[in-house]
């Protein structure tokens, strides 16, 4: 099905689909057994340069930008009831592209509806003007605030969730009448392009939308750096988006960035042991750990320590790891031969640091699970007796790995100086039956989203983002709107008078 979905050509530019300009393709490979997929077209450099003349165009050229914001939010409404009505083929090409299981797939299509739902009601208060009143404002004046959008937008989205990511950005940004670029990862490019074809059905002006399929490293200087790209947005991993960062400086473009992190689960010694140890997994070992909120450190009161860590480590061993399409499958396999090198690295390095790989740290054994001897598998995996000088502490390894730390009975502050302990500051858990405590250390973390007695949930009213190495700027919620919107002042006198500042010509 995803071949005869997504078939060459996959760039979309000027409202048609097209070929790469040199006519090279790469190959979009199933993480479940290696196999190819699809083939999807290389954009180059001047395709890049093409898409962003095209869009600015449209932007300053078409009535896109000024027509009324209900209209627009209609569109996006139309797209969400499309998103409901082909749910089953996106999740299955979602599915086929990332290896997560089909139902996690659904369930991102479902919030991604509820994204665009929101921000079609979200952008209607943006219609309404400001009026600025006070005692500097003489009576004769009319002083309003209006909202613009900001221009050509290059949304770049990571592999983890290509769907979910991309829509974060998609809905705001078209909601407020700017005009997109959309670079998916190379990796898992292909529900990405089936998206672009739902926006042209829902009604979007095909100039709105572009898409460039190509690997970052071909195309992301010519689409970061253009005078005429006016924002960048992107999520993925942190030496990409420094680059980003700085490739946004010259031209003091908008850059907003969302980077990861290195999630601290704190437990206390209060708890249910089998509810803790069933939030502790869900935690880490969701779609195998790729997952940038994923609660990546467990952070663990002494008392209760060894059993938490003891069922975790049973409760790892019973994962049914397989192909994501199969209704039984837990999980899934990671997304490349690359990554799955990457995590492996990072175990290695755990070895010689010191740290005790207590279940995991390897593939699956082939002779006990053939099926998945083809796929990037790797066994979920705890390591106990960490610290903070340990690499696999510190860094984002992005795979079905738990790090363990401990903290002395009623050692609050310690819990809490353990879990800021970290250059990143995305999102964090706090678990524990004392409400009043598990507010209170949430009050006390330095992380975006704090989940007390509960792990990973949102909402599309709230925003998202992080502190630190985590990013800069926010989605979701008002303030992933306004990431999109020009605020403009107008002073209207309505009684016109000299100004009288300079004498001279005052008779003319």
């Amino acid at each position: 099905m995803a071949k005869q979905v997504v078939a060459t050509p996959t760039l979309f530019i000027d409202g048609k689909w097209e070929h790469a300009s040199d006519s090279k393709t790469s190959q979009v490979l199933n993480p479940y057994d290696g196999s190819v997929l699809a083939e999807v077209d290389e954009a180059t450099p001047d395709d890049a340069r093409r898409a962003i003349a095209v869009a600015k165009t449209f932007f300053c050229e078409s009535d896109w930008r000024d027509r009324p914001i209900v209209d627009r939010c209609a569109l996006l409404v139309r797209f969400a009831d499309l998103l409901q009505e082909r749910k089953e083929e996106l999740a299955e090409i979602e599915t086929l592209d990332t290896g997560k299981t089909l139902n996690e797939s659904k369930i991102d299509i479902d919030d991604v509806t509820t994204v665009f739902r929101f921000y079609a009601q979200e952008a209607r208060k943006l219609a309404l003007e400001k009026h600025i009143k006070g005692d500097a404002i003489p009576d004769s004046v009319q002083s309003i605030v209006v909202h613009e959008p900001v221009g050509v937008c290059v949304l770049i989205t990571p592999w983890n969730y290509p769907i979910l990511q991309l829509c974060w950005k998609l809905a705001p940004a078209l909601a407020v009448g700017n005009v997109v670029i959309m670079k998916p990862s190379e990796v898992t490019p292909l529900s990405t392009v089936y998206l672009t074809r739902m926006l042209v059905d829902a009604g979007f002006p095909p100039n709105a939308v572009q898409l460039l399929t190509a690997k970052g490293a071909t195309i992301g200087p010519i689409l970061t750096e253009s005078e005429d790209v006016d924002l960048v947005s992107f999520t993925g991993g942190l030496g990409t988006g420094r680059s980003i960062i700085k490739s946004c400086a010259d031209t003091v473009k908008r850059c907003t960035v969302e980077l990861g992190g290195k999630n601290p689960n704190v437990v206390f010694a209060d708890c249910d042991l089998a509810w803790a140890v069933d939030n502790v997994i869900t935690a880490i070992f969701t779609h195998s750990g790729q997952v940038c909120s994923a609660g990546a450190r467990l952070i663990v009161e002494d008392s209760i320590a060894d059993q938490l860590v003891a069922g975790v480590v049973e409760r790892a061993g019973q994962i049914v790891m397989g192909n994501g399409m199969d209704p039984t499958s837990e999980t899934g396999p990671l997304v490349s031969a690359q990554h799955l090198a990457k995590v492996e690295e990072y175990v290695k390095i755990a070895r010689d640091e010191g740290a005790s790989i207590l279940c995991g740290g390897t593939r699956p054994d082939p002779a006990k699970q053939p099926d998945l001897a083809k796929g990037y598998f790797f066994l979920p995996t705890v390591i106990d007796r960490c610290n903070r000088t340990m690499s696999i502490v510190q860094e984002e390894t992005f795979g079905p790995i738990l790090t363990v730390e401990r903290f002395k009975d009623g050692d609050e502050k310690g819990a809490i100086a353990l879990a800021n302990d970290t250059k990143y500051g995305l999102a964090g858990g706090v678990q524990t039956k004392d409400q009043a405590r598990a507010l209170r250390v949430a009050r006390q973390l330095r992380h975006g989203t704090i989940w007390t007695n509960t792990y990973g949930a949102y909402t599309a009213q709230a925003e998202w983002g992080g502190f630190g190495l985590s990013g800069n700027g926010r989605e979701l919620g008002s303030k992933g709107l306004d990431e999109y919107v020009e605020t403009k002042h107008i002073w209207s006198e309505t009684k016109p008078a000299l100004m009288g500042w300079f004498k001279g010509g005052a008779h003319m």
